[in-house]
């Protein structure tokens, strides 16, 4: 419940030190006597909306605190941990809003800092304002379910179905990690069945790889020769070689028939010897035209 409420420079309040006993706490007065001040400032510290216009004519800053004896209610022991505030039921919960002139506000929960929405949160489970055009909790269906179990004493098979709901999570967070794993095993099992069967379609044999690499080096070495023999062929000069050793013979043919002509017998020195110049290079024109065919 609500114990102290302190006011610090809101609109025209300068300094207010509010104690509320146990039991009906009625505030009246006449209009304009700052009831409605009162309220803004719950509102303040409870995380309402806040704008410059609630910061006291004069004053840097305006602040609101509410203090608290925490209820002994499960959802706002929750929420409180949840946020990262440790509160016992029965303790006291403090609750701040700063406002300075130029419109920033700064929330805190037991003077820890606290975001605005936590705040909200957090005293909305405190306190309810009913008032002409305030949304009463009865309307706002997310309370229904609380408003339920709490007057049906339900709290146990709550609790249970939290735990199962947990329980519900993890088994399905694990069963998402085994379709992940499952997935990888069957991606990795068709890569591997894959590679087995360009394997197949290799079909590799025994000392095969020693096999090619011989064939890779005499295929190396046929290339080279093929180049040495093109040299080769270049070297012997090809067909020009032939043409010129049939060019040489008939000439020397030629010479051997002009001296026969001139009257010079088969025993004539010269005759002889054209004779074997003719035999001789018509043996090299057959051993070179064999070579220029092998190269």
């Amino acid at each position: 419940m609500l114990t102290t409420l302190s006011i610090r420079d809101v609109v025209l309040v300068d300094a207010l030190d509010l104690e509320v006993e146990d039991g009906l706490t009625v505030l009246t007065g006449e209009t304009g006597a700052g009831k409605s001040i009162i309220l803004d400032a719950l509102g303040l510290a409870l995380g309402a909306r806040s704008d410059a216009g609630l910061v006291r004519n004069g004053a840097k800053q305006a602040s609101a605190t509410a203090v608290f004896t925490a209820p002994d209610d499960e959802a706002l022991i929750a929420l409180l941990s949840e946020r990262g505030f440790e509160v016992a039921p029965g303790e006291e919960l403090i609750l701040r809003r700063v406002v300075s002139a130029d419109g920033r506000s700064r929330a805190y929960v037991n003077d820890q800092p606290a975001g605005v929405t936590a705040l909200r949160e957090i005293g909305a489970l405190l306190v309810e304002v009913h008032g002409q055009h305030e949304t009463v909790g009865l309307l706002d269906w997310k309370t229904h379910r609380a408003l339920l179990d709490n007057y049906g004493g339900l709290q146990p098979q709550l609790a249970g179905v939290a735990r199962a709901a947990e329980r519900l999570k993890a088994a399905q967070a694990h069963l998402d990690d085994l379709e992940a794993s499952a997935a990888e095993a069957a991606a990795k099992a068709e890569e591997i069945a894959q590679n087995l069967a360009d394997l197949d379609a290799l079909d590799p044999k025994p000392d095969e790889e020693t096999e090619l690499a011989g064939e890779r080096a005499i295929l190396g070495a046929a290339e080279k020769a093929v180049a040495d023999l093109a040299d080769a062929r270049n070297l012997l000069g090809g067909d020009k070689l032939s043409q010129r050793l049939a060019s040489a013979l008939r000439a020397v043919e030629h010479a051997r028939q002009r001296a026969v002509q001139a009257g010079a017998e088969g025993d004539n020195p010269i005759i002889v010897k054209l004779a074997s110049a003719a035999e001789a290079v018509d043996r090299a024109l057959v051993e070179a035209t064999e070579a220029v065919a092998c190269v």
